[in-house]
């Protein structure tokens, strides 16, 4: 599966994935600045670099941390390489690894094998513009290094394709500093798209471009910005970092496979069809699943619901209408929900159960990253059938053995977490309701807006508030103090009761009003 990502990836340079309208226009660039760049230029023995960067076909644009030590050059074949040394930061692991970048064109061709994904992503992102402007001075007007006065640096992909044009200098703020650049513009879709470069530096310092859809709205291609960057390091600066990311092969896990079990469903609000595959069939403990999942259109299964916040998780339905979380993907990830611009997302999850379980394709809003409205939410459940791991090794003939009331832990017997009490309060609010309720204590979204998405989710029975004492005395103004409650409680520092006490408020007093 990972050969044929990479093989699609290297595709999306001029094809897919940056691929435009065929009857566009050459367009004149290029701005008052002597020089020429190109991808790799100044590249050096001793650099560290760090960037945040995410890439459309890496979990849909899933934000990850890498870091990456020029630790010299080395020979592979006949051919002089850049090794890098690098460590990628992502949902909560550490990997850590090898990439190797080409000299005339500063691009990944080889990797360790738990770097072929993000080396991808690299290549398709850090290093796209390799494509345009490579170090070979015999290619100068194909590859070579570009000019900043010239009015084009090439067209994308097929014909009749946008032209890549230097289109402004700019001043422009990322963590590591304000860096003086010429922007690298062209559009897709109606969307432009911008890659910052400067003049010596060997990779741009931030992008934020988008991939060419033929209807809806076009998806994040790639974006990433430079955290830090360093000069003269000596010395390997990973030594002491521990890589938690590879788990232990476990060479009993079932092959990777093409023979996807399907589920097609509505969802409990008949707000859309999510139409699920995984494979394996019986995937394993310890072990990870694929899984490939479309939201479409109810009223026409051929169309996907376009900019959709969702959440994968696994849930018990054994105790009540409404799904208890067990485990939520996207806060593994420290996100409060996943979002997809085209519809659809592929995904490998980690598979950490073991018999009957119960998955969830939770669906939080649609609409505007910052902004989702949550009138289309819901969700569908379906059960996978999960093979136990292989049984966990007998502890040493030195661990302590613990009482009933004790757990071992670091070696030692600690007592165990007393259970939490069971809830008996009249009220059930999702925890993925915080991200609206985030926004609206951060003022990203209207009074109406959250009031109209809350009042739908009670009147649906997904958010249940008991019933309060109306008051004699109306009004259409909302407190601060019912805002400020939000916040905190989206922010975990109040309670579901003392919001669910908010909401009260706001629906005695009228301004959530609520199906007689």
């Amino acid at each position: 599966m990972k050969t044929i990502l990479i093989a699609i990836l290297a595709v999306s340079l001029i094809t897919l994935g940056l691929s435009h309208n065929a009857n566009a226009q050459v367009q004149a660039g290029g701005v008052n600045k002597q020089g020429t760049w190109y991808v790799g230029e100044d590249l050096k023995k001793g650099d560290l670099y760090s960037y945040n960067l995410c890439h459309v076909y890496y979990k849909d644009c899933t934000q990850f941390k890498i870091d990456f030590w020029v630790e010299g050059s080395e020979k592979v074949g006949s051919e002089d390489q850049w090794k890098l040394q690098t460590v990628v930061y992502d949902a909560g692991k550490i990997h850590k690894g090898t990439i190797n970048l080409g000299k005339i064109a500063a691009e990944p061709i080889g990797s360790s094998k738990n770097m072929i994904p993000y080396a991808a992503a690299f290549k398709s992102s850090l290093s796209w513009l390799s494509a345009y402007a490579t170090a070979d001075p015999t290619q100068f007007s194909i590859k070579g290094p570009k000019s900043f006065t010239a009015p084009s640096w090439g067209k994308i992909g097929n014909i009749g394709g946008e032209q890549i044009i230097p289109g402004s200098e700019e001043k422009v703020a990322v963590p590591d500093g304000v860096f003086d650049t010429v922007r690298i513009t062209w559009k897709t879709g109606g969307k432009v798209n911008n890659v910052w470069i400067v003049d010596d530096f060997p990779f741009p310092v931030k992008a934020d471009t988008y991939a060419h859809v033929s209807s809806g709205v076009p998806p994040q291609e790639y974006r990433f910005e430079l955290l830090d960057y360093q000069e003269n390091v000596d010395k390997n600066p990973f030594t002491k970092i521990i890589d938690s990311g590879e788990e232990a092969v476990n060479k009993d896990c079932p092959p990777t496979s093409d023979d996807f079990t399907m589920i097609s469903k509505n969802t409990n609000t008949g707000s859309m069809i999510v139409n699920v595959k995984y494979a394996p069939k019986n995937p394993k403990q310890g072990c990870t699943m694929d899984m490939i999942i479309d939201f479409k259109r109810k009223e026409n299964q051929e169309e996907f619901v376009n900019q959709v916040h969702y959440d994968i998780m696994v849930v018990d339905t054994s105790s009540s209408g409404i799904p208890k979380t067990l485990r939520s993907l996207a806060s593994e990830s420290d996100r409060d929900s996943f979002f997809v611009t085209s519809g659809q997302i592929r995904t490998t999850i980690d598979v950490k159960e073991s018999g009957k379980t119960t998955y969830a394709i939770l669906v939080t809003g649609t609409g505007p990253e910052t902004a989702p409205d949550p009138e289309r939410a819901g969700y569908i459940t379906f059960d996978v059938n999960v093979q136990p791991g292989t049984s966990t090794p007998p502890p040493p003939p030195d661990t302590p053995k613990c009482t009933s009331d004790q757990v071992l832990k670091d070696g030692k017997c600690v007592p165990k977490d007393k259970p939490t009490p069971p809830r008996t309060d009249d009220y059930a609010v999702p925890s993925w309701i915080k991200s609206s309720a985030k926004f609206w204590s951060d003022s990203k979204i209207t009074d109406k807006d959250f009031v109209t998405g809350i009042q739908y989710l009670i009147n649906k029975k997904i958010v249940k508030v008991p019933a309060g004492t109306a008051s004699d005395t109306k009004s259409d103004t909302i407190p601060s103090w019912v805002k400020s409650t939000a916040g905190y409680w989206a922010d975990g520092k109040t309670s579901d009761k003392e919001f669910v006490g908010a909401l009260q408020f706001l629906i005695t007093n009228g301004i959530i009003k609520l199906k007689s």
